[in-house]
């Protein structure tokens, strides 16, 4: 049995832990709240994009599509995957790595993975993935310019035919308490599997008077468009994964400040049981003393 005096030692150490903890979880609210304002302000420039992407992809005959919107004999594929750099945000980088390793797992052609985020880097290393691409991911600023050059770099893979598709594995957010790992693929636009999407976004132009003329032709808008679409989409899912990070370390930290103040509830008692029993002791042999003496 520990001693009284290991056990108030362990006292003071989990109540420092809990303070830590709970400033943790502090800085987490405040980090999310912030980036959430930068997310809602994303979340509508990338609908519009994909909608126009979606449509000008649906209205196309084929006879002037752009490299970014070709089929392709798909033998090389790029998972874009974003994790964090730091860790204590519960489970968040495990979920979106394993929803992109099944992905990867479930593939039959060669997969190279490009890692935004220390985390899902050292994930992938240890199962000998082939990791030819590593970025780091400050989800406290996100700033646009390291979408930008991510995207360059995507952009540069899928012309040059090293990648014939390109995924990305990143986090949704829904709520603070409702994240979903996902991966969606980022090139090429306007897929067999979004074939329907991309009809309802062209019907939805035309129902509002909105379908437009392009000059040359769609292709060549395409060709301009699309690099600032993938640096968009980028840019966002960066955001969103941020958030999602900020969310999920804020879940954590309220749960261990929660549990470390059981764990003192529990050592407190444990304490006040040890001390009353050397009083009770103390008190008995008092009482055998004054006894004996008479």
């Amino acid at each position: 049995m520990p001693s009284m005096k290991a056990v108030k030692r362990r006292i003071v150490s989990v109540k420092s832990t809990q303070q830590i903890m709970k400033a943790m979880n502090l800085v987490a609210a405040s980090k999310l709240q912030k980036t959430k304002g930068k997310l809602e302000i994303v979340r509508p420039m990338f609908s519009d994009i994909k909608n126009l992407m979606d449509g000008i992809r649906a209205d196309s005959d084929g006879s002037d599509e752009s490299v970014y919107a070709e089929k392709r004999d798909v033998k090389n594929i790029v998972c874009v995957v974003i994790t964090s750099d730091r860790g204590l945000c519960g489970s968040y980088n495990i979920n979106i790595s394993k929803e992109a390793l099944g992905f990867i797992n479930k593939s039959d052609k060669q997969v190279k993975v490009v890692a935004i985020g220390t985390k899902g880097w050292e994930f992938f290393r240890r199962r000998g993935k082939d990791i030819p691409h590593r970025f780091s991911f400050g989800s406290e600023t996100v700033p646009y310019e390291d979408a930008e050059d991510i995207g360059h770099l995507l952009t540069a893979l899928y012309t040059s035919g090293q990648a014939d598709e390109i995924y990305i594995a990143y986090t949704k957010f829904n709520t603070a308490l409702s994240h979903k790992p996902s991966v969606v693929k980022l090139l090429p636009v306007g897929t067999e599997d979004g074939e329907e999407e991309g009809e309802a976004a062209a019907s939805s132009l035309v129902h509002h008077g909105k379908l437009m003329s392009y000059d040359p032709d769609a292709g060549a808008f395409m060709s301009y468009a699309v690099p600032m679409y993938v640096n968009l989409f980028l840019y966002g899912s960066m955001i969103e994964s941020a958030v999602c990070e900020h969310a999920a370390r804020m879940t954590s930290m309220d749960a261990a400040s929660r549990n470390a103040a059981e764990i003192i509830e529990d050592l407190t008692l444990a304490y006040n049981r040890k001390r009353q029993g050397m009083i009770t002791q103390e008190i008995t042999e008092i009482v055998g003393g004054a006894n004996a003496l008479q």
